[in-house]
C-alpha cells in the first residue's frame, strides 16, 4: 500500500477530532512522514528533486484536504448528537408560573364602585394631608372633640402661622371639596386611606374607607334608605336584607343614624341576610346645614345625605376574614388564600366576588 492510499485511510477512520489532530501531526507536522520524505528531497539530483518535490506537495494538498473534510463531517455529527440530547418538546405545555392574586381591600374597593356606579355615583377624591378646615372646622367638628387630639390623630410640624397640616382622619373632607367645586345636583363617593392613631385586632394606624354625598333641593331620608338598601343587597350578593336604623350623633350630620343589618351566627359564620342577629356595618345621616354652608351653598335651598363605611371591614364580614392586622402582613400564604385573580373583574351582569 503507498503512503497516500495509507494516509488517506487513516484520515477516513479517524472517530473524532483529537484522533485526526493526531494524525495530521503524525503526518504533517515537523517530524510528520511527509515531511521527513520532504528531507531527502536534497539529496537527490535536479530532475528526480523536481518529480519527487511536486509529487509529495500534491499528496501534502491531498492530505489536508482530506483531513479538512473528514474534520468537517466530525463536527457536523458532533453537533447533530448534542442537538439531540438537548432538544426540546415546543408543543407541551410550559412550567407553571406562580400567579400574583388581587388583594381583598383591592377587589371590595372595585365591587363597591361598580355598585355605586351602577346607582348614579362618580367617584371623587382628595389628597391624604389635609388642613384643619377641610378635615375638621368645614364638617362641623367643634375645636374640643376628641379627634382632634393629638391621641386620635397624626399631625405635622407647625407652619410659621401656628397651622398644622394632619393625615386625614376621613375620605369626609373630599365631600367639603367637591361641594366647593361644584354646583348641584352632587352625587359622589369618596373611596381612599385615611389615618388615625388606633392599633388592635380591629383598627389600624391606616385603613380604607369609603363615603358617599348626594346633595339636590329634594333628596330626603328615604332616598338614603333605599340606597343602602340596595347597595347592601348587591355587595353581600342575597336577596333581601334587613336594616335597622339607629339614632346616633355625628358632627357632620343631624339626624345621624348607625346603620345595622341582619345575620345569622350559625355554626360561627356570619351569613349576611339571615337570622335574627344584627351587625353594625356603616353611618349615615342627613348632611348638617354648616356643613352645606361651609362648602359653599345654601341650607335653606339644598339638602342631602351622606354615609361611610369602612372597606376593610366589608371585606372581613364578606369573606369570613378574622384578622384585620393579616391585611397588611404581605404573607403569601394569606394571599393566595383570601385573594382574587386578576382577571376577575367584578362587574354587576358578571358576578362580583
Amino acid at each position: 500500500m503507498s503512503l497516500e492510499q495509507d494516509i488517506l485511510q487513516q484520515v477516513a477512520s479517524a472517530s473524532d477530532e483529537a484522533a485526526l489532530e493526531a494524525l495530521r501531526v503524525a503526518t504533517l507536522g515537523k517530524k510528520g512522514s511527509i515531511s521527513e520524505q520532504m528531507k531527502t528531497l536534497g539529496a537527490m539530483g535536479p530532475e528526480e528533486r523536481k518529480t519527487a518535490g511536486a509529487a509529495l506537495n500534491v499528496l501534502k494538498d491531498k492530505v489536508t484536504e482530506a483531513i479538512a473534510a473528514r474534520k468537517a463531517v466530525l463536527q457536523e455529527a458532533q453537533l447533530e448528537q448534542r442537538l439531540a440530547s438537548e432538544k426540546i418538546d415546543v408543543t407541551l405545555p410550559s412550567r407553571a408560573e406562580p400567579r400574583g392574586t388581587v388583594h381583598p381591600v383591592s377587589q371590595v374597593w372595585e365591587e363597591v364602585v361598580q355598585i355605586f356606579g351602577d346607582l348614579g355615583f362618580a367617584v371623587a377624591e382628595g389628597p391624604h394631608i389635609e388642613d384643619d378646615f377641610h378635615n375638621f372646622t368645614a364638617l362641623n367638628i367643634p375645636p374640643e372633640h376628641p379627634a382632634r387630639q393629638e391621641h386620635d390623630t397624626f399631625y405635622f410640624s407647625e407652619k410659621p402661622d401656628g397651622s398644622r397640616m394632619v393625615l386625614r382622619t376621613h375620605t369626609s373632607p373630599v365631600q367639603i371639596r367637591t361641594m366647593l367645586t361644584q354646583k348641584p345636583p352632587i352625587r359622589i363617593i369618596a373611596p381612599g386611606r385615611t389615618f388615625r392613631n388606633d392599633s388592635d385586632m380591629t383598627h389600624t394606624p391606616m385603613f380604607n374607607q369609603i363615603e358617599g354625598l348626594v346633595i339636590d333641593e329634594t333628596t330626603h331620608m328615604g332616598h338614603l334608605k333605599w340606597i343602602l338598601a340596595e347597595f347592601c343587597k348587591s355587595f353581600f350578593e342575597v336577596d333581601d336584607v334587613k336594616m335597622r336604623f339607629r339614632a346616633s350623633h355625628f358632627p357632620f350630620t343631624e339626624p345621624s343614624m348607625e346603620v345595622d343589618i341582619n345575620c345569622s351566627w350559625e355554626g360561627g359564620q356570619v351569613k349576611i341576610g339571615q337570622g335574627s342577629s344584627w351587625l353594625e356595618i356603616l353611618g349615615s345621616g342627613m348632611v348638617h346645614p354648616n356643613v352645606i354652608r361651609a362648602g359653599g351653598l345654601d341650607p335653606d335651598k339644598y339638602q342631602g345625605y351622606a354615609f361611610g363605611m369602612g372597606l376593610d371591614r366589608i371585606a372581613m364580614l364578606k369573606y369570613g376574614i378574622p384578622d384585620l392586622r393579616a391585611f397588611f402582613e404581605a404573607d403569601l400564604r394569606w394571599l393566595r388564600h383570601y385573594g382574587f385573580k386578576a382577571l376577575n373583574v367584578p362587574t354587576l351582569p358578571g358576578g362580583l366576588s
